[in-house]
């Protein structure tokens, strides 16, 4: 079963970033990345991804058009077993308790720190296995 991590942000250069800090991990198919370059396009992909194997969405916050904020319940609403950590470049009080209160797992800021990030994806694929 091909495990995936669908990550969220209409900036060219996070897939990249991403790929680098995980790419032993990719490379070895432990899981498997997709990129949306926007909050619509995760929608579509998140109801294409019809079984348990997408086991996490991380979206950041700002983005144009639909926030991630705007984004959140619906995601939820549509598949509730994906649990979502949002990623923000301005982690005040007021950004989490929206996220968490729309049914967020987490809030990470930017930077990311990619060691508390590679723990949160650790427990999830121990939970999907």
């Amino acid at each position: 079963m091909s495990v995936y991590i669908l990550v969220v942000d209409d900036e060219p250069d996070v897939e990249a970033l991403f790929r680098q800090q995980f790419r032993r991990d990719l490379k070895s198919g432990r899981f498997t990345m997709e990129f949306a370059p926007s909050a619509p396009a995760a929608l579509a992909r998140a109801a294409d991804i019809k079984d348990p194997s997408l086991i996490l969405i991380l979206s950041d916050i700002n983005m144009p058009g639909m926030s991630g904020l705007e984004m959140l319940p619906k995601v939820r609403a549509e598949r509730p077993d994906v649990p979502v950590i949002m990623i923000t470049a301005y982690g005040d009080a007021e950004t989490r308790r929206k996220a968490i209160e729309n049914g967020a797992i987490g809030l990470l800021t930017k930077p990311i720190d990619f060691a508390l990030l590679r723990h949160e994806i650790d427990a999830r694929l121990g939970q999907a296995a």
